[in-house]
């Protein structure tokens, strides 16, 4: 028997799944005061729904059922999400604001911030084209980082428009495809080699080269624009331009970035794209975007824009700066001298959310004492025939 976890999973011991369930609140709180509403997706679905969605199939978990159907763990939940609104939820009023928590499987290398299952926690805003929904989505996901305390939260916003406006000058669909590729893995070099040697116009040229230098604030917008090649580069910038000026009257322009060499490996996105993270931190927190094609593919016609945030990376990051919480000496073990009184004031004590442990196991006093330190529970009481009874927890030299 092996007694191993497979490669990609992880067990949640009790502190670490309190505090996941503790930041998950937090999160759904907020999703909730934004007038989002959660929805719970199947854990699988048919394999070709995913296909629709664009997501990479090698990156799958996919199993035949009894009834030989070809079924996929869920590599992602804004596809599944697609397909409740376009059957569902098709007739219920525009815009829908969606919301969800839960796991994802994919089939990827493993390391520091990739797991093979993961928790993701994300909103998708269905129904509005609107510069000012993208907005919304950015400005919730940087305020949900805030509020859950990611010191240095950054947000970077790109849009597939502008770099598919550069793409569209050159004639070559293997090398605009090998350019998406190099910058999708941000290899400079590359790109440097495929820019210089693969025949494309030279009014383009120079713009691919400098493309990964243009990040910076709201005046790169005005550099970006000028130096456009055609009017669906020129339209990409002037929705960026409007998007950042939302997110200035929200109060988060000193923590957005424009960044025009971001693209995605799904390939649904349309829009304005955008990734959160913390400098010197070697994965992203949170990504998404404006995917306006999806649901066509349901045969529904709903533009549409989301994010998600990857949980073990939010406990991560704040693990690693010094926010994990501590472990803190709470709530009462109760000796049952007597059986009634104890369940009784069990019972009341637990009616105000108070951690209550009964003992069935007969321990002495001290025995109960000692359990109790080493459980980190803040008080010992015994329920005796007549009153309840507290015992002095603290060892010498220490206090409650």
């Amino acid at each position: 028997m092996n007694l191993r976890t497979p490669r990609g999973v992880k067990d949640f011991l009790p502190l670490e799944a309190k505090w996941k369930l503790e930041l998950e609140q937090k999160i759904r709180s907020a999703f909730h005061s934004w007038g989002y509403q959660e929805v719970i997706s199947p854990t699988f679905e048919y394999s070709d729904l995913f296909a629709l969605g664009s997501q990479d199939q090698r990156q799958a978990y996919r199993f035949f059922d009894q009834n030989g159907d070809l079924l996929v763990l869920r590599p992602d939940l804004t596809t599944p999400i697609a397909r409740i609104v376009a059957t569902r939820l098709k007739d219920e009023a525009k815009p829908l604001r969606l919301a969800y928590i839960a796991n994802v499987f994919r089939y990827d290398e493993v390391q520091v911030g990739f797991q093979r299952e993961f928790y993701q926690a994300g909103v998708e805003l269905l129904g509005s084209s609107a510069a000012a929904a993208d907005a919304e989505a950015a400005a919730l996901a940087a305020t949900i980082f805030n509020e859950v305390g990611v010191a240095d939260f950054k947000l970077d916003l790109g849009h597939t428009g502008y770099i598919q406006g550069i793409l569209a000058e050159c004639k070559s669909q293997s090398i605009r495809q090998k350019i998406w590729q190099l910058l999708l893995k941000k290899d400079l070099v590359g790109l440097k080699d495929v820019v210089t040697s693969g025949g494309l116009p030279d009014s383009i040229k120079g713009l691919l080269l400098k493309l990964p230098r243009f990040r910076g604030g709201e005046a790169l917008l005005d550099q970006a624009y000028s130096s456009a090649p055609n009017q669906l580069a020129r339209e990409a910038v002037a929705n960026l331009q409007k998007i950042y000026q939302y997110l200035s009257e929200y109060g988060l322009g000193s923590q957005v970035e424009i960044d025009l060499s971001m693209v995605k490996s799904l390939g649904y996105y349309t829009g304005m794209v955008l990734e959160g993270y913390v400098p010197r931190v070697g994965f992203t927190l949170c990504s998404g975007g404006r995917y306006d094609q999806l649901s066509r593919r349901f045969d529904s016609h709903l533009p549409a824009v989301g994010f998600a945030l990857g949980l073990e990376r939010l406990m991560l990051v704040l693990e690693l700066q010094g926010q994990r919480p501590k472990q803190e000496a709470h709530g009462v073990f109760v000796l049952p001298h007597s059986w009634p009184r104890a369940l009784k004031y069990a019972a009341q004590e637990r009616e105000q959310g108070t951690r209550v442990e009964v003992d069935t196991e007969g321990r002495t006093e001290a025995e109960a004492l000692a359990y109790a330190r080493l459980r980190r529970f803040a008080r010992v009481v015994v329920a005796g025939d007549t009153a309840i009874t507290e015992l002095p927890l603290a060892e010498e030299g220490q206090s409650c």
